[in-house]
């Protein structure tokens, strides 16, 4: 039994679930992975999750957290020039579920309501009957993210939680997007008409920084970045702004996530 199954799937385990998902702990992760003593585990990390560093800016790093925020090289994330295009706002492991009667059900995941994700029952009901993206980020996928869209920016709703990990095991036995710790912003764009643009936290540390409050979005731009821990993006569009790819479509009904790069297309207006 791995330490995921024995901490979800045991009754020990749960014990011990509930102090690794507080924010204590995850305050306590995070000095470390702050101090230059983590930089010991830089090289194991990636060796382990085989990420090609030419890809990356990886000059001054001195610490862990340093370099799981680090940037990528110009050019090698490039946003879809097309502004007809849905975009995905970063690296991940895509699903997209339909929102029917205020619930997103996804294939052997918790059940969850928009309502219980945003917290506003006015804005979770302007978007029943549209979708729900979901982006899974595991640790070597690339942790900065961008605007899905450009628009007038409403501020950071920051929600307080736990932290489970994102992984498909604590999916199955947790409603996680809903008890995490998450922040949120709404985009009125003009091609796809108000996004929510979600991030979701996760385990030990994820946490979540935003650079910019109520404002501008600009399609492309970083919006922020995620420190240590799996985390999520959720996207929720309105019914009929967008037509998703049928493959990315096709492996959500049959419980597949489609690995996306940032800025590659992912639908259509």
């Amino acid at each position: 039994m791995d330490a995921l199954s024995f901490l979800y799937k045991t009754t020990c385990g749960r014990v011990l679930l509930k102090l690794l998902t507080t924010r204590a702990v995850s305050k306590a992760c995070g000095a470390f992975l702050d101090s230059r003593i983590s930089s010991c585990l830089i090289k194991p990390f990636v060796k382990k999750n085989k990420i090609n560093l030419d890809d990356y800016q990886t000059d001054g790093i001195k610490t862990f957290n340093q370099f799981f925020r680090r940037k990528i090289k110009e050019g090698r994330r490039a946003f879809d020039a097309n502004p007809n295009n849905l975009c995905a706002p970063c690296d991940g492991h895509l699903s997209v579920w339909k929102i029917e009667s205020g619930a997103v059900i996804p294939v052997k995941q918790s059940q969850y309501t928009i309502f219980s994700l945003l917290r506003n029952d006015a804005l979770a009901q302007e978007f029943d009957g549209g979708l729900c993206l979901v982006f899974r980020l595991c640790v070597d996928n690339y942790h900065r993210y961008c605007y899905a869209e450009s628009g007038k920016k409403g501020p950071n709703i920051f929600i307080p939680g736990v932290l489970h990990t994102v992984r498909p095991i604590a999916l199955e036995a947790r409603p996680v997007f809903v008890e995490n710790c998450r922040e949120w912003t709404t985009i009125e764009s003009g091609a796809f008409g108000k996004i929510v643009q979600m991030e979701v936290g996760a385990m030990l540390v994820g946490r979540i920084v935003n650079h910019e409050g109520e404002g501008s979005a600009e399609r492309g731009k970083e919006k922020g970045y995620f420190e240590y821990g799996g985390s999520t993006i959720i996207l929720l569009l309105k019914k009929g702004a967008a037509k998703i790819n049928k493959e990315i479509l096709d492996n959500s009904s049959a419980g597949i996530e489609t690995p996306v790069k940032m800025g590659s297309a992912i639908g259509r207006r």
